[in-house]
């Protein structure tokens, strides 16, 4: 017969033992719990980072035996170098709760972007709000007075074209303008030199295609992470290869890797870096446009679109523009650099736009001999004839 009484008194005292499986299983959750939290928050850091430094979350091989997983992936295994916690909290983490899928990403992304919209509208409240030439006036108006700079000594303005600055009647420059008399607007010359360069190539065909096709180059092999790694993969090769039989010399700031570059009609010397990026990538593009061609993984139009792009690239017509558009583009650049020093003065802004027509002019009239030397040599450094 059980002792009735000792029997209540286990049942009592049960729960309150460690091995009582409610016990267990509420301390596994808790300890779940908490793992699960530091490994959205590690998460959370690093698509943080990488979106406020504008870099790629994603590699095109994330596999395990990938040495690259991408940025995503690699910032967070360094995390968890550092931080025992959170390494222990990634290397356990079950099947369904890794927070390394894509979909989980936008949606951290997501969520992110609407706490950053709830802030801005909680800042503003109520107010009144808008933007205009008088708020960017009374912002630089604030600014002179915090230094004891008097509005009556301005003597010159010098915006760009933008309507908000250079209007003459609510741009900011009219604004001072009605201030001081003497403060003269003065559209910036840079910026006329740049807007000038690119509504002249726009009135010659060949130089304006050039241009549209060197974007169109720039955005097939761009549209993909992992065309973009295989890009600079194969320029260090090349580099290494020009090293060892000593067509090129090592230093410190030689041989750099380059980056693709888009011209931007607003940005001084957008057009000649993007034709420069072009000449010392040819061969690494080359050889990116010819995989995407073969690549399986690639969709129809991607194949296409790189095929239609390396036919541009190889073209004798396209090199031989874009060369020629360096020449140019390389004054021009020079005049553009040194309009925009803060010691420039107009006389000697004068000289320079006639020292800048001076060299034009000279490279028309005896710059043809070594301009097709240097052309020639390229073609056949890069095998454009052959290619054709």
């Amino acid at each position: 017969m059980y002792n009735t009484s000792n029997v209540v008194q286990s049942y009592r005292t049960l729960p309150k033992q460690k091995a009582n499986i409610r016990n267990v299983i509420n301390k596994q959750s808790e300890r779940q719990i908490k793992q699960n939290r530091l490994r959205l928050k590690a998460s959370i850091d690093v698509l943080r980072l990488l979106t406020t430094q504008g870099c790629a979350l994603r590699g095109h091989d994330e596999s395990k035996d990938s040495h690259n997983q991408g940025n995503y992936l690699e910032f967070r295994k360094t995390l968890a170098i550092y931080n025992k916690d959170v390494g222990k909290a990634i290397r356990q983490a079950p099947y369904n709760s890794k927070y390394i899928a894509p979909s989980i990403q936008k949606e951290i992304l997501h969520i992110i972007s609407n706490m950053v919209r709830k802030n801005i509208k909680q800042e503003i409240g109520d107010s009144k709000f808008y933007t205009s030439a008088a708020t960017l006036k009374r912002e630089l108006c604030s600014v002179l007075s915090r230094h004891e700079l008097a509005i009556e000594n301005i003597r010159g303005q010098g915006y760009d074209g933008a309507s908000n600055m250079r209007s003459e009647l609510n741009g900011l420059q009219a604004l001072f303008l009605s201030d001081c008399s003497y403060a003269y607007y003065v559209h910036c010359y840079a910026h006329r030199l740049q807007l000038a360069l690119v509504a002249a190539s726009r009135d010659v065909s060949p130089i304006h295609q050039i241009f549209s096709n060197l974007t169109f180059i720039v955005n097939v092999i761009a549209a993909s992470p992992k065309c973009l790694d295989e890009l600079h993969a194969t320029k260090a090769v090349e580099i290494k290869c020009l090293l060892s039989i000593g067509e090129i010399e090592s230093g410190r700031g030689v041989n750099q890797m380059g980056t693709l570059k888009r011209a931007g009609d607003t940005r001084y010397g957008s057009h000649l870096y993007s034709i420069r990026s072009l000449l010392k990538m040819f061969n690494a593009k080359v050889s990116v446009l010819e995989h995407i061609m073969v690549d399986k993984s690639c969709t129809y139009s991607q194949c296409e679109d790189a095929d239609g792009a390396l036919n541009l690239l190889i073209s004798f017509d396209f090199v031989f523009i874009a060369h020629l558009m360096e020449e140019i583009l390389r004054i021009a650049d020079v005049l553009c650099q040194d309009l925009q020093q803060k010691s420039q003065d107009i006389v000697n802004a004068i000289k320079l736009v006639s020292t800048s027509q001076t060299l034009i002019q000279e490279m028309r009239e005896n710059g043809w001999e070594s301009f097709f030397g240097s052309m020639g040599l390229f073609c056949q450094q890069h095998d454009i004839l052959a290619r054709i």
